[in-house]
C-alpha cells in the first residue's frame, strides 16, 4: 500500500450457498471487488437493494471473511488475523454508525458512548463521552436509555459512540435510513461536521443521493463488482 492509502480491498469475492442450502449452488454476491481509500477520505457506496452494500462492508471492517481475495487495513492483511485479532483492531482504529442505531438497551446514552472507551481502559471515558454528546446536541439526554430516545437522539448517540475513540476510519452502513426527512437531513449535517473535525476517513453505504452527494467519492456497485459512479 502507498503511504496515503488506509484501506484496499484485492479481487475481493464473497459467495454463499444458496437458500437451499446446496453447496453445489452458491449465491455471488461479491466477484472481484478491487478498492483502494485514502485517509481521510469520505466515500459513498451506492447500488440496489440486495447488491451487496452491507456485505462489502462488513468485509472492509473485518466483521466478516471473504471467499477470496484480501482486504488491508494499514499495511494489515484482516484475513490473516483471527476473530480475536480482528476484534481488536477494531477497538483500535474503527467506528460504526448503524441504520437500527445497535445501541444497547439497558445503557443509557452516556453509557453506550463511554462503552469503546471503557474497553481500552480510557481513564477518562465518561469525560470525552460526555463531551461529544455535547456537541451532537445531548447534553441533556445523558441518563437517557435509548427507549426513551426519538431515532434522530439514538442516531445522534451512535454518531457520538463511532467518533468518541477517534478513531482511523467510520463505517456508516444506511444512516438515515430509519429517519424523516427533516432529521436526516440533521443527522447528515451532524456526521460531516465531526467527520470534519476528526478528520477521519468515513465510508458509508447508503440509497440517499442527497447524502452521497456531500461524499468526495461516489462508487457503485453493481453485478458484483464496484466503479466509479455518475455524477
Amino acid at each position: 500500500m502507498t503511504p496515503d492509502l488506509i484501506l484496499s480491498a484485492r479481487k475481493l469475492c464473497k459467495h454463499v450457498p444458496s437458500l437451499d442450502g446446496s453447496s453445489r449452488q452458491m449465491i455471488h454476491i461479491l466477484n472481484g471487488v478491487e478498492l483502494e481509500i485514502k485517509s481521510g477520505e469520505t466515500i459513498a457506496i451506492l447500488g440496489k437493494s440486495g447488491s451487496g452494500k452491507s456485505t462489502l462492508l462488513g468485509l472492509l471492517a473485518g466483521l466478516d471473511l471473504p471467499t477470496d481475495g484480501d482486504v488491508y487495513f494499514d499495511n494489515i492483511r484482516l484475513n490473516a488475523l483471527d476473530e480475536d485479532g480482528r476484534a481488536e483492531l477494531r477497538l483500535d482504529k474503527v467506528g460504526f454508525v448503524f441504520q437500527s442505531f445497535q445501541l444497547l438497551p439497558n445503557l443509557t446514552a452516556l453509557e453506550n458512548v463511554m462503552l469503546p472507551l471503557e474497553l481500552k481502559s480510557d481513564a477518562n471515558a465518561q469525560a470525552h463521552a460526555r463531551a461529544l454528546l455535547q456537541r451532537v446536541e445531548l447534553g441533556n439526554r445523558l441518563q437517557h436509555f435509548p427507549r426513551q430516545l426519538s431515532g434522530g437522539e439514538q442516531q445522534r448517540v451512535a454518531i457520538a459512540r463511532a467518533f468518541v475513540a477517534r478513531p482511523a476510519i467510520v463505517f456508516a452502513d444506511e444512516p438515515t435510513g430509519n429517519l424523516d426527512t427533516t432529521t436526516s437531513a440533521h443527522i447528515i449535517e451532524l456526521l460531516f461536521e465531526v467527520n470534519r473535525e476528526q478528520q477521519t476517513t468515513l465510508v458509508m453505504v447508503t440509497h440517499d443521493e442527497n447524502l452521497a452527494s456531500l461524499c468526495q467519492r461516489r462508487l457503485l456497485l453493481e453485478d458484483g463488482i464496484i466503479r466509479e459512479a455518475s455524477p
